[in-house]
């Protein structure tokens, strides 16, 4: 999945995180949720404005990141 088109960087919002489509909900949010045990259903139903392809740009981001911090 090509996650440019999903994930966005502006400084002025959430401090230049990493955001979902230029919303206020970041990466960091959804893979915090993932992580605490969320299903992406009870992501989807909590966030009704996110979509299956938001959820997979952000674990496509994050895996890209770790990626690029391996190889540097």
């Amino acid at each position: 999945m090509d996650y440019r088109d999903i994930i966005t960087i502006e400084a002025g919002k959430r401090s230049g995180k990493a955001c979902i489509r230029g919303m206020r909900i970041t990466v960091i949010d959804v893979l915090e949720y993932l992580a605490s045990g969320m299903t992406h259903n009870e992501i989807l139903a909590e966030f009704p404005e996110l979509t299956e392809d938001d959820i997979r740009a952000c674990l496509a981001y994050a895996a890209d990141r770790e990626r690029k911090l391996v190889l540097a």
